[in-house]
């Protein structure tokens, strides 16, 4: 059972990348009322939202509920938790799966987060191919893949932390999402020598609240114009994306 904020906690997000979704998700699983201020990526580092978060990245969240403004997805998470996850439907009240539970969260955000993100940066947005720097993202990934694979077999339990999913779980599936448009792969390539990383993913993708979040998102791209991986409608294809912000680096380096 959750305790449902009177207020609606508000969600400021821009669309397109996988950390907004990492806190709808968590608000959708827990059914927490909720609304969603989005707005363009363009506008991240600009008022009003520099005012909400003076890191200009996304999401942050207002609770007109307590009077907290946060910002840092990990952050959010946990405070969600503690705030409205009374009857642990997603946690746990015991010390160890407490403290593992954090520890799972800690190394999404420090590991899987930041290595994916660059790993997608470097294959597919920077102006330049550096392939030392697309092969060490890479590599990463397949190593952060491998540490739960390892765990996850190693484990009776289908979940990373005691016999149910938890938030631990779920703060890993918008970027796993993501996976294949990332690392270039076939989802089939994605996954080679990760089936139980593999099987513990789509589980919670049939999950109903990823299928709302997911079609929450499909809404707001569409709203801005975008296409699900971001790019922008009329492209069609992320080859053709990077063609064009190719060109467009070119033009601004020979002004």
């Amino acid at each position: 059972m959750s305790t449902n904020p009177a207020k609606p906690i508000r969600v400021w997000l821009t669309p397109p990348g996988p950390n907004p979704w990492k806190v709808i998700f968590l608000l959708e699983e827990l059914g927490l009322n909720y609304e969603i201020e989005s707005f363009s990526y363009a506008d991240v580092k600009k008022k009003p939202f520099i005012d909400v978060n003076p890191n200009g990245r996304v999401p942050a969240i207002e609770d007109p509920n307590t009077g907290i403004t946060l910002w840092e997805s990990g952050a959010i998470y946990q405070y969600i938790i503690e705030q409205y996850d009374a009857g642990h439907h997603i946690s746990y009240e015991s010390l160890k799966e407490r403290h593992l539970g954090s520890q799972w969260l800690h190394f999404q955000m420090s590991g899987q987060g930041p290595y994916y993100g660059q790993a997608g940066w470097f294959q597919h947005l920077h102006a330049e191919k550096i392939q030392s720097a697309i092969d060490r993202y890479m590599n990463e990934v397949r190593r952060v893949i491998g540490v739960i694979e390892g765990v996850l077999a190693a484990k009776e339990s289908q979940w990373l932390v005691g016999d149910k999913m938890t938030y631990a779980d779920m703060a890993f599936v918008p970027w796993n999402f993501r996976l294949s448009e990332v690392m270039n792969l076939s989802w089939d390539e994605v996954w080679e020598g990760a089936p139980h990383v593999r099987a513990w993913h789509e589980r919670m993708v049939d999950l109903p609240s990823w299928k709302r979040s997911m079609e929450i998102r499909a809404r707001l791209m569409d709203e801005q114009g975008l296409q699900w991986n971001g790019v922008p409608k009329g492209i069609e294809s992320f080859d053709d994306y990077e063609k064009q912000l190719a060109a467009k680096n070119a033009a601004e380096k020979g002004q």
